[in-house]
């Protein structure tokens, strides 16, 4: 402010008489020393910019967990449906048993869907899609 305008300096001097009931005038002031102060609106913008910057950090961080918590959950779901499958794949021989003991298949109809179901897991153990096989079981997971 002073820097600005120095004309304040001069006219806060003549104001409050410091040369009443003197031998002096006052015709000029020289100023010797300067004292800058703190740029108040420099720091307030730069502690905002570092609070905006907290705040940015910290929803980046519960994005992050919830990204986490979710991946936590699709892998928990991926485990009930694998539990489905084997429920289910247990149903499929008492199935069978119940089909040939009521004579709606036969030990030929038997041989050929076992046959079948050997074929295709050969050829998914070749092409490496195996889900019976040992793939399935050992795909690795993430260490949390």
């Amino acid at each position: 402010m002073v820097l600005e305008n120095p004309d304040v300096i001069s006219k806060a001097v003549l104001a409050s008489r410091l040369d009443d009931q003197t031998a002096f005038e006052i015709v000029s002031i020289d100023i010797a020393d300067i004292d800058v102060g703190e740029n108040i609106g420099a720091r307030l913008q730069a502690d905002r910019a570092e609070a905006d910057t907290r705040v940015a950090r910290a929803r980046a961080e519960g994005r992050r967990a919830e990204a986490v918590a979710m991946e936590q959950e699709m892998f928990a779901k991926i485990e009930e449906s694998r539990a489905a499958v084997v429920a289910s794949e247990a149903s499929v021989p008492i199935a069978i048993a119940d089909a040939l003991k009521g004579g709606q298949i036969n030990v030929m109809d038997y041989y050929k869907l076992k046959n079948i179901t050997a074929d295709t897991e050969m050829r998914q153990s070749i092409a490496g899609t195996s889900t019976t096989g040992p793939s399935s079981t050992s795909q690795a997971r993430p260490a949390n």
